[in-house]
């Protein structure tokens, strides 16, 4: 299998931190990608020009994360990330659904933080911490347990990418039980392994 793959992407750190969960990094080439630049072969694998994008290995192209993890999850002998039908299942890709917003909001936010601004592009990243914001409170409401499944795997990519992109915006103090449970998965071989380049 060839993943289109960019370390500081919070998505593909979602799929990674399932790869290694799942027992399958032999198995898996990681191809560098600029997805800002279109380079012909991930639009070949994501016309969208996105990462993460799969090609597995009968050439089938899988877009995007979420569908990515779920494929990951049919491989490899190790414990499903996906619950079985089921209030447990449903739980789990709210969750998963919950984190992802939160990261494609703040993805959204870095974007637009980096050109100039006016009163649009401020309310616009206003809009998207306020996002983040709503999602945090949630989760410290209602935090993961372990590691185990994927809304808490996408969980800690979003803090991840927080703490990678908005470290001068601590999130820790307001939300002391998310950050207990984060503590204590961050030294995961899946998340600390898959953690981004310094900023």
């Amino acid at each position: 299998m060839k993943l289109f793959h960019s370390p500081s992407s919070p998505f593909v750190r979602k799929v990674m931190a399932c790869i290694i969960l799942r027992g399958l990094e032999g198995r898996v080439e990681l191809l560098a990608t600029n997805a800002h630049a279109s380079p012909e072969a991930l639009l070949g694998a994501n016309p969208l020009s996105k990462v993460p994008a799969l090609l597995t290995d009968e050439g089938v192209a899988i877009f995007d994360s979420p569908v990515i993890c779920e494929y990951l999850d049919g491989l490899g002998n190790a414990a499903p990330l996906f619950p079985t039908a089921g209030p447990k299942r449903i739980a789990a890709l709210v969750m998963q659904a919950l984190a992802d917003g939160m990261m494609d909001a703040a993805v959204a936010r870095r974007m637009s933080d980096t050109l100039p601004q006016d009163d649009g592009r401020k309310a616009f990243s206003a809009r998207q911490k306020a996002a983040v914001d709503r999602g945090l409170a949630t989760l410290e409401a209602s935090p993961p347990q372990g590691l185990s499944d994927i809304g808490a795997i996408s969980v800690a990519c979003a803090l991840g990418y927080l703490d990678f992109r908005f470290a001068h915006e601590p999130w820790r103090e307001t939300h002391p039980k998310l950050a207990a449970w984060y503590e204590g998965v961050a030294a995961a071989p899946a998340i600390a392994r898959t953690a981004p380049p310094a900023a």
